[in-house]
């Protein structure tokens, strides 16, 4: 069961709304706690057991490094520990080079945890900061297991400090949950039809024969599977940050309009921001205060995103990604006097994302190469009939993809001058939500199933 499932939408969502609104302030974290464990379970009992254990292993990680932690040689050894264990687990169901120990655990092959990779920084993070004495552990397990297993919170990272502070919010309006239910059906729709729309026009191009394919082909499909991560993720994240509203939990938005921005630096600082946050938080700003040295401070940085890229996919093809995105960052720091970037500074950062893009989609590194070499011609086809055919069905919802992936419509109603229209998006609000989630509805009844495989995160 998944944010986008109809068992989800229409019966686990609404019982679990009622349960805390009737549960007494006394037992609302432990009511929280229950329905996250009832979501994990209606997932698979395997993954319930699964996070239990992980949660718990977490834990007392955390307790001995507070514990210890006026010494830090001694606690230095359970944070070791408690890292080497997430690591393991993250590379367990990330990578292959791990079956055997997973063959000798009894876990099946076909198993894998929904948010692995978000819990693996989240715990990571959390024994860090207490190993830093940036905060205290936390006592109360179920405000812990909470942290870990919060059902809206799987796919968004936060602070523990920031989540304690929601949790002292138990307080919930009925704004708050009409406001948390237009977020959630706005993701939704993110993820339904858009990114569901994009992912189709992506394999439809992935179906050509790579050595026949067109040039334009080429970029009509990595175009769309551009369109179709940024639409899954972050409505996914939208999803998230919604139920979160519908329980008084203000969790953070995962995306800023990342896509057709004017420079790489805009696109890395808004691209799933709390991710890359992460990584400068407990990677590069450390290092950073070891050296003043630009070349070093340029390395780290690049390094960095390299090691985001592994997050996204644990192989070259994602370490190419986080490279290539790092290096035209840094790069891009000593072409800012040049004027051409403000001029054509969107499609410049479009062909540097769609390239980069060619490298997270690839099955390795060589099928990349080729599929790159045949977006700059290299089949000497500019266009062909299957490019008419996708055109014809595909280009007015890949031109609006393409538009509401940026935020000229969000700037749109921010002028004063637009005011008017703004107050009229805004009374008819309501009624686009009905509608969207009506459409959702529909599309996700008709093709059972509303999931994509993008990347196992």
């Amino acid at each position: 069961m998944t944010y986008s499932s109809l068992l989800f939408i229409y019966g686990f969502l609404p019982l679990s709304l009622l349960v805390y609104r009737i549960a007494p302030a006394s037992l609302k974290h432990l009511s929280l706690f229950v329905l996250s464990c009832v979501f994990c379970t209606l997932n698979s009992l395997r993954f319930m057991y699964f996070m239990l254990v992980y949660t718990v292993v977490n834990y007392f990680a955390g307790l001995f490094i507070g514990k210890f932690r006026k010494r830090k040689s001694l606690s230095a050894i359970p944070l070791s520990l408690g890292v080497s264990f997430d690591l393991l687990i993250f590379f367990m169901f990330r990578t292959d080079c791990l079956d055997v120990l997973r063959e000798k655990s009894g876990i099946p092959e076909e198993f894998f945890p929904l948010g692995i990779s978000f819990a693996t920084l989240t715990a990571v993070g959390y024994l860090i900061d207490i190993f830093r004495k940036r905060m205290k552990p936390e006592f109360n397990f179920i405000k812990f297991a909470l942290y870990m297993m919060f059902f809206p919170k799987l796919f968004i990272i936060v602070r523990y400090k920031t989540f304690y502070r929601m949790l002292g919010n138990k307080k919930v309006t009925l704004a708050d949950i009409g406001d948390g239910f237009r977020i959630f059906v706005r993701g939704l729709a993110k993820k339904v039809i858009a990114g569901d729309t994009m992912y189709m026009l992506y394999m439809a191009v992935r179906s050509i024969d790579i050595w026949k394919m067109s040039a334009v082909n080429g970029w009509i499909g990595m175009t769309a599977y551009l369109l179709c991560v940024y639409f899954v993720l972050s409505g996914i994240a939208d999803m998230g940050m919604g139920i979160g509203y519908c329980f008084g939990f203000r969790l953070p938005q995962s995306f800023n309009y990342p896509v057709f921005r004017t420079k790489i630096r805009d696109f890395a600082l808004n691209w799933h921001v709390q991710i890359i946050y992460w990584f400068r938080r407990y990677f590069s700003k450390p290092l950073y205060e070891a050296g003043k040295n630009r070349l070093y401070k340029n390395i780290v940085f690049i390094t960095a995103w390299c090691l985001a890229g592994l997050w996204y996919r644990f192989d070259p093809n994602g370490f190419m990604w986080g490279f290539l995105i790092g290096l035209t960052v840094v790069l891009e720091k000593y072409l800012r006097r040049f004027r051409f970037l403000k001029v054509t500074g969107i499609i410049y950062t479009y062909v540097i994302t769609i390239i980069c893009m060619v490298f997270l989609s690839g099955e390795d590194i060589t099928q990349s190469v080729n599929y790159l070499l045949v977006m700059l011609g290299g089949n000497s086809i500019f266009a062909d009939s299957v490019t008419l055919y996708l055109l014809k069905y595909y280009i007015i919802m890949l031109l609006i993809c393409m538009y509401f992936s940026t935020s000229l419509f969000r700037n749109l109603l921010m002028r004063p001058q637009k005011n008017c229209l703004k107050n009229i998006i805004s009374a008819i609000s309501p009624v686009i939500t009905v509608i969207l989630l009506v459409i959702c509805t529909i599309l996700i009844s008709y093709t059972g199933s509303s999931e994509t495989f993008i990347l196992k995160l």
